[in-house]
Order: C-alpha cells, then sequence, then structure tokens
C-alpha cells in the first residue's frame, strides 16, 4: 500500500486552486512504483503503465475539467528518489481559454535524488484567444541525477482565422542543484510571449513562426559534443533552432533547445528524435511513441 500523501508544497491561498497533485516514485524491487499520491480537484493521474523491461514507470496526468481559465491554479508536486524512474506525461494537449480579470496559472515542484530519472512529456499547450497563462516550474537536482523535459506551444484557433490571439505566456523554469553547502542556482529560464494586437507576420515577433518548442537536458553527461549532435539533428526539420549550455555545476550541466515553426507535428518529430536520441543512448530503451499504448 502506498505511503501517507502529503500535499503539494508549493500550494498558496493567493488564487482559487482547481486541481492539486504530488506525486513521489521510489524504487522498490527492481521497479518504480508510488509510494505517495495524492490529489484533489481537478487534477489526477492514470493507473501506472511499464512500457517496457526498464523499471521505468509511466503516468499520464488529466485534467477532468479540459481546459484552464481564468484565474484557475493548479498545483503539482513530483518527487523521484534515488535509483527511481518517472515518465511523466499528460492524457492531452492542455488547453488555455480565455481569461477575463486574471490569468490562469500552474505551480509545478520537482525534486531529484541520488541517479533519479525523470521525463516530462507533456502535450502540446494550446492558448486560445484572449489567454493569459503563466507556468512556473522549480526544479532541484541532485548532481547524478538525470532530466529530460519538452514542450511545445502552440496558438489555438480563432473565430476570424488570425493568428497568435492569445494575450501573454509566461514560462519561468528555475533549475537549481543540490550540494553540500545546500542548493545552487544552475539555469534561470524565462520565456515570455506577447502577441501584438495586430496580425503578426514579419520578422520580429517569433521570427515569424507560430509555433515553439523547448527542450530541457540537466545530466552529468550533457557537454559540447552533445549540444553540437543534437543541434545537427534538429537541423534536419523544418524549424529554426538554437542550443545553448549552462556551466557546469557539481558535476551536471544543464542544455536548453529552441526551435520554431509553423507546425506542432513537426516540432513533435523534431523534440521525438532529440529525446530518442537520449533515451537510447543513457538508457537502452525504445524512442517515446506515447500514441501506440
Amino acid at each position: 500500500m502506498p505511503a501517507t500523501p502529503r500535499p503539494p508544497s508549493s500550494a498558496s491561498a493567493d488564487r482559487p486552486e482547481m486541481g492539486r497533485l504530488a506525486l513521489v516514485i521510489g524504487k522498490r524491487a527492481g521497479r518504480s512504483v508510488a509510494v505517495q499520491q495524492f490529489h484533489q480537484g481537478a487534477l489526477r493521474v492514470l493507473r501506472p503503465h511499464y512500457l517496457d523491461q526498464s523499471g521505468q514507470v509511466c503516468y499520464v496526468m488529466v485534467n477532468p475539467g479540459g481546459a484552464y481559465l481564468g484565474a484557475d491554479l493548479y498545483v503539482v508536486d513530483v518527487e523521484v528518489e534515488p535509483g527511481a524512474s518517472l515518465l511523466l506525461t499528460t492524457q492531452s494537449a492542455t488547453k488555455i481559454y480565455r481569461t477575463p480579470g486574471s490569468f490562469a496559472e500552474q505551480r509545478m515542484t520537482i525534486r531529484l535524488g541520488e541517479g533519479a530519472e525523470l521525463e516530462l512529456a507533456p502535450d502540446q499547450l494550446i492558448a486560445y484567444r484572449e489567454a493569459s497563462y503563466r507556468q512556473n516550474t522549480h526544479i532541484n537536482v541532485h548532481p547524478t541525477s538525470s532530466l529530460i523535459m519538452a514542450e511545445v506551444i502552440t496558438p489555438g484557433w480563432s473565430p476570424d482565422g488570425a493568428s497568435f490571439r492569445y494575450r501573454e505566456l509566461r514560462l519561468r523554469n528555475e533549475i537549481q542543484v543540490e550540494g553540500d553547502d545546500g542548493a545552487a542556482l544552475l539555469a534561470l529560464d524565462n520565456l515570455l510571449i506577447r502577441p501584438p494586437l495586430g496580425e503578426v507576420t514579419g520578422v520580429g515577433f517569433m521570427e515569424g513562426y507560430s509555433h515553439l518548442g523547448s527542450l530541457i537536458v540537466v545530466d552529468p553527461r550533457v557537454d559540447q559534443a552533445l549540444a553540437d549532435e543534437l543541434h545537427r539533428l534538429a537541423a534536419g526539420y523544418e524549424a529554426y533552432s538554437g542550443l545553448s549550455l549552462t556551466r557546469s555545476l557539481a558535476g551536471t550541466t544543464g542544455l536548453i533547445l529552441r526551435s520554431l515553426s509553423n507546425s506542432t507535428e513537426e516540432l513533435n518529430r523534431l523534440l521525438g528524435a532529440c529525446t530518442g536520441l537520449l533515451r537510447e543512448r543513457w538508457y537502452g530503451r525504445a524512442p517515446l511513441n506515447l500514441r501506440k499504448y
């Protein structure tokens, strides 16, 4: 039986909490399992799956409400204990509808223990007309843990057929590495997209592209040679990509890949190729094809 669950530590009373989820993954008898679970409101996970023989557990996060609305707050707390491995995905796209009065928000806290592995692979984030959204993710990693995060952002359908009708997207990732003297900042990744009121057609806002893909990797095996390899791989897709490395801290390094395109499918293919390379090389796992399960 799972241990008594604890609620997410990043909860707050300043906004109405529409959903809260806490998940702690540990390693038991060679397999990764949930040792604590907690959910409340419009967030939960489906039963666990094991996609291969590696012992990695896959959980699918579900929002039965179907979308985020104005002033909604969703809080997610994920911990992967030493030696455990988690693949966390979503059942469908995260949809942000009109948010009159105030933005919708997701706050996520991630903690990775020694030798822990986390692959975060949500479906795309879709921002519809007059939507404002903030996503704050605070990540603490051990120098020996491994993190792979991939995400695609796309504008939603608008009745007049125009692009970029959402108001604002703010995505913030703060990554810290635990050391003997406490946690130290490895990277602070801020993404702010504020479309103008009129049609976006030219250079100066996302270089004329409509969709954005992001890949964040933190692992002691990240180096310049890997960054160059991923950059060459990304160049084979119909997207405009750039890549940067963080400094090395306590023996681990971060990597951030950003790609611009006009197609969700193309960005999914690009990010799938990059994560597939890492999954095979580091973990001996096949590339992800979540839709086949």
